[in-house]
């Protein structure tokens, strides 16, 4: 463990007390003394630090590289440095990985930062209540950074009391016992905390999130056949018992339509239980939250096209793989696939427009204009508003640099990509993180939040502990609710490749909930782990969880051998475990064998 600075740790509690909400914000906070945080505001600072801690994952490439990359939903982009590691599995996935070493360093402080808070929130003068919900916020934090932990790194240091001393003599603990403390501090949270926040208060745990997060916890722990991890036959009976209490207890309701949750408009919307929060104040930022920028192809050297804040600015970091665009949806039916992803992009840029004219490969013409379909060489194939790229996942049967190819493309007034044409800079765009709000087209710092909990994973979190109860008619009705939203509305106009690719009506206006809809017979005669892991993926598609759903599961190794072509070649069934940081091992003494230290196919 790195040694623990006192200076530094009042630092990181000053600069932990800025967000979007009041209790983030406060800019004139007075000087930390051990004394002051016995008091109510010093109180107050530490848990809005401790906050600050669950934001490390979204400020740069790192837990969306820890989850997403190298899974069999994405693979890697054009661009970035972490390929041919964690999407790869390659050599540089080893003990001196930085955001590895980040991760522990971060998740290490903050729970340094909550063992010492609540140390003095049990020694100080407070009310009552104002310690058990300071206590309860503590605990939940501690217990969210020990879960991110565990699933990453399997055995880790476990620590539970809070020191200023210099310790170097930090042990693995048992992963059963790591999630044995993560179960006790969460179910002292859910009773202590409380039910609601109000505005001033918003980004703050409730005793739901705590309950969403306890069933998750439950989940992954109980998912567990080959693995130990202290699992108990118990385990379903619990996730159903949380899972419930949100469910049917608690306020939050799904949004009516899939599309509405990635609305930049409508972030703390009735669906999101507990969300890291930010601000549009680049003083109290951080670094923000970047995750707009990985999902992107480059649009912005495209005709008609320049880089805007709308589009964003494009990293090229993950695409989808063949398995999402055409193995894990009913894509005709399913309305979550189209509203997932952006399919075409509409001029910007008047300077860059093309005109008809002929073209012409080695000397062999294969395209001329049609006047007879308004193709008069010499006008502008478009406006600006309208479509300049669109992006397709049909088949057209020829190879992406083919004579045929050139003439169906050119005969479009737009940049056509058809399936053949995408590769690692031209594919589909992944919607749910952009952040069309920032005040610059460079700004890479978003006051976007960062949802970790919404109520449609919670139906997804009790639907799969009931099927592995045996109780199918209870999940098909809670995945039920998740497609009936997932299904396109009655009277709502669907995209246009309903009729364009997928073989619907252009007329049709009706419901497609009955063609996706499950039944308990349905759901009992397959592999229920498996219809529950896609279904996971079709809800939760790129949100920051994948990696962890398939080592819960324990389907990460096949998995990401069948779909992901460039994982197959190095994947190791070991990989399901992270390597521990060597900066880690570095500062033990005293330091034991290297099997003791590390994780197996790390040294």
């Amino acid at each position: 463990m790195k040694k623990i600075n006192v200076f530094l740790l009042m630092v990181s509690l000053l600069l932990g007390t800025t967000g979007c909400a009041n209790w983030l914000s406060e800019d004139d906070a007075p000087k930390m003394t051990y004394d002051y945080y016995g008091t109510e505001q010093g109180v107050d600072a530490a848990v809005a630090a401790a906050y600050s801690f669950l934001r490390w994952g979204c400020g740069g490439e790192r837990y969306d590289v820890l989850t997403e990359l190298g899974t069999d939903l994405f693979t890697a982009g054009s661009d970035g440095n972490n390929k041919t590691s964690f999407n790869g599995y390659g050599t540089q996935l080893n003990p001196e990985n930085s955001i590895l070493s980040k991760l522990w360093e971060n998740h290490y402080k903050g729970i340094s930062d909550a063992n010492i808070a609540m140390d003095q929130i049990r020694k100080s003068d407070m009310s009552e209540s104002k310690k058990m919900t300071s206590l309860g916020e503590m605990l939940f934090i501690r217990s969210f950074l020990y879960f991110e932990l565990v699933q990453q790194f399997g055995k880790v240091p476990l620590v539970t009391e809070g020191s200023f001393e210099i310790r170097t003599d930090f042990k693995r603990t048992a992963i059963a016992d790591i999630y044995k403390q993560i179960i006790t501090d969460l179910r002292t949270a859910v009773e202590y905390l409380p039910e609601k926040v109000d505005d001033s208060q918003k980004g703050k745990a409730t005793s739901y999130a705590a309950s969403h997060l306890l069933a998750k916890v439950y989940l992954t722990r109980g998912s567990a056949v080959a693995d130990v991890r202290g699992q108990k036959v118990t385990d379903m009976d619990s996730v159903l018992y949380f899972a419930e209490n949100v469910i049917k207890n608690s306020s939050y309701r799904l949004q009516k339509n899939f599309a509405d949750l990635w609305d930049i408009n409508n972030m703390g919307n009735s669906e999101v239980i507990f969300a890291v929060q930010f601000t549009s104040n680049p003083i109290f930022n951080d670094e923000g939250n970047t995750f707009h920028l990985y999902w992107l192809p480059v649009y912005d050297d495209e005709a008609g096209m320049e880089r805007d804040i709308f589009y964003g600015r494009p990293y090229k970091r993950y695409r989808p793989t063949d398995k999402v665009l055409f193995g894990l949806y009913d894509r005709k039916n399913d309305s979550r696939f189209y509203k997932s992803f952006r399919w075409a992009y509409m001029s910007n840029y008047t300077k860059t427009i093309p005109v008809w004219e002929q073209l012409e490969d080695k000397g062999e013409i294969y395209f001329t204009p049609d006047p007879s379909k308004g193709q008069i060489a010499g006008k502008k194939k478009f406006e600006v508003g309208d479509t300049a790229i669109y992006y397709t996942i049909e088949k057209t049967g020829f190879t992406k640099n083919s004579i045929e190819m050139k003439k169906l493309r050119a005969n479009k007034s737009y940049t056509y990509y058809p399936y053949e044409v995408h590769d690692s800079k031209h594919y589909p765009t992944l919607i749910k993180h952009m952040a069309p709000n920032r005040p610059s087209v460079a700004e890479r710092a978003s006051s976007r939040e960062w949802v970790r909990m919404r109520l449609g994973e919670t139906y997804l979190i009790a639907a799969e502990a009931a099927g592995r109860k045996g109780d199918f008619d209870l999940a098909a009705q809670y995945i039920n609710v998740i497609r009936e939203r997932a299904a396109w509305a009655d009277g709502e106009t669907k995209t246009a490749q309903y009729w364009e690719v997928e073989g619907g009506d252009i007329n049709d206006m009706n419901s497609t909930y009955d063609d996706i809809k499950v039944t308990a017979a349905e759901l009992s005669a397959g592999d229920f782990v498996s219809f529950m892991l896609d279904e996971r993926g079709r809800e939760l598609l790129g949100e920051i969880c994948r990696w962890e759903d398939l080592v819960r599961t324990e389907k990460f190794y096949e998995w990401v051998k069948k779909y992901n072509s460039e994982a197959e070649a190095a994947i190791k069934p070991y990989h399901k475990l992270r390597p521990i940081p060597q900066t880690h091992i570095d500062r033990l003494d005293p330091v034991g064998p290297i099997e003791e230290e590390q994780n197996e196919g790390y040294y």
